[in-house]
């Protein structure tokens, strides 16, 4: 089956950029789980299937990263392209034509999924390899996407940007791991698209489909989880615990005094000190200090080179490189790198009344399904002493939160918010009598 696949190219889209996960700025598949970029499990993952000739189209901001990462990976071939700008898929792939001979399979490496979803496709296209085959997701809710209209043989016939709740044409979501037998058809109907939106891809294929072009619609169920916010981490998150095996490295040192249970993933050097409980699944990376009496537990995600300080509880949590707390309560965050938080700040994770935390996007607030939803922290943060941030905050990269604030809005970056002084400094007439503390005193010893 791989002698099949040995000319097959894998088109990694990795040009975009995103505009809807701030605070979080760097690219969706550049972010790190248990311990590689996605972009790394992404190949992988492709490998796994018989894939092991790439095509990786980049910007002029990411290239020198990814291109650093794909030094890493052996056994695979890879030919960069260059996307100088964020023009949709159409203008990816024809930033990429010197490379697209031969069969083509296109990605969106920010969707992660699990390798059925390659073996599905691919087991349609060797029967017939001159065709187009993609993805199609089954929903059971509604799902603001991109919706496949099909006949009764699986067929595409139209692709329905993002209807109405109720007028969807089907079950269908277009998710992008799309198989093309012929890439140089595809790239002549993109050539003749005529439109003012950045639907010039889709366009394309509804043209072949028009002119004859077969695409046939390969149902998925397994699983797929699209970032698009910054909370959509969580799922990815949540995928890799789950799929990875409990390890820890030898050169962990971890307390006789502290406990270790559930799936839990402690990488070299990692020190657990005495009475910290780690309930898995949990990932902790390299370097990283747990301290004295802190929580760590359901689902959570620790970097590199972080410290998690005394008494602090970390729960259903993704944080990055080389942050810092000290008797904190985290809960359901994301912090990226590089970011402190003084002793006594909570990042509130509940609204009183219980209901969904809702999370300002552009000019819409947007439902973001959870009901438990903590603070969005940029890379180097800082928050003061007994700062307390909503759920569903989100903190701008660069910015300072000052002690004692309560933030109730959006922090923009490289912002500092600090609280106003409302106490008055007087001269002090007042006199202690020290026989007070010695009676109590007393009273304590008994």
């Amino acid at each position: 089956m791989e002698s099949s696949r040995s000319d097959m190219k894998a088109v990694f889209l990795c040009g975009g950029r995103g505009k809807r996960m701030f605070p979080i700025a760097e690219d969706k598949f550049l972010l790190d789980f248990l311990g590689k970029p996605l972009l790394e499990h992404q190949i992988e993952t492709a490998r796994a299937a018989g894939l092991d000739r790439f095509v990786i189209i980049a910007n002029p901001e990411n290239r020198a990263r990814i291109e650093e990462i794909a030094t890493r990976i052996a056994g695979v071939t890879i030919d960069f392209a260059l996307q100088k700008e964020s023009s949709g898929i159409a203008d990816a792939l024809k930033s990429a034509e010197q490379y697209l001979q031969g069969q083509i399979v296109v990605v969106n490496p920010n969707d992660v999924f699990s390798g059925s979803a390659y073996s599905k496709v691919l087991a349609e296209a060797e029967r017939s390899p001159d065709s187009s085959y993609i993805l199609g997701y089954q929903v059971r809710e509604y799902f603001p996407g991109g919706y496949l209209e099909v006949n009764s043989n699986n067929e595409l016939l139209h692709i329905v940007e993002k209807p109405d709740p109720g007028q969807e044409p089907s079950n269908l979501v277009n998710i992008l791991i799309h198989y093309h037998g012929n890439p140089h058809e595809l790239l002549r109907d993109i050539d003749r698209v005529k439109t003012t939106r950045d639907d010039v891809y889709e366009c394309a294929l509804d043209s072949m489909v028009k002119a004859g072009h077969k695409i046939k619609v390969v149902p998925y169920d397994d699983f797929w989880a699209p970032i698009k916010y910054p909370w959509h981490i969580f799922k990815v998150m949540e995928y890799f615990l789950d799929n990875a095996r409990p390890s820890i490295a030898p050169s962990a040192r971890i307390s006789e005094k502290a406990t270790v249970e559930g799936k839990a993933i402690l990488s070299d050097n990692v020190r657990v000190l005495e009475n910290a409980v780690i309930r898995g699944p949990a990932y902790i990376g390299p370097n990283s200090v747990i301290g004295n009496n802190v929580l760590v537990r359901d689902y959570t995600h620790i970097g590199a080179n972080s410290v998690v300080g005394y008494c602090t509880e970390v729960k259903h949590s993704y944080i990055g490189d080389n942050c810092w707390f000290h008797s904190n309560y985290v809960g359901d965050s994301i912090i990226d790198d590089d970011c402190s938080l003084g002793a006594g700040t909570v990042l509130a994770n509940f609204r009183l009344d219980e209901g969904d935390i809702g999370v300002k996007v552009g000019d819409s607030l947007v439902d973001t399904g959870y009901d438990k939803l903590g603070a969005f922290l940029g890379r180097g943060c800082r928050i003061g002493v007994n700062a307390s941030l909503m759920p569903g905050i989100r903190v701008g990269p660069g910015s300072f939160v000052g002690p004692q604030i309560c933030l109730r809005q959006d922090l923009p970056a490289a912002k500092l918010a600090l609280p106003t002084s409302r106490y008055r400094v007087m001269d002090s007439e007042i006199l202690l009598d020290e026989d007070k503390r010695r009676e109590l005193l007393d009273k304590l010893k008994g």
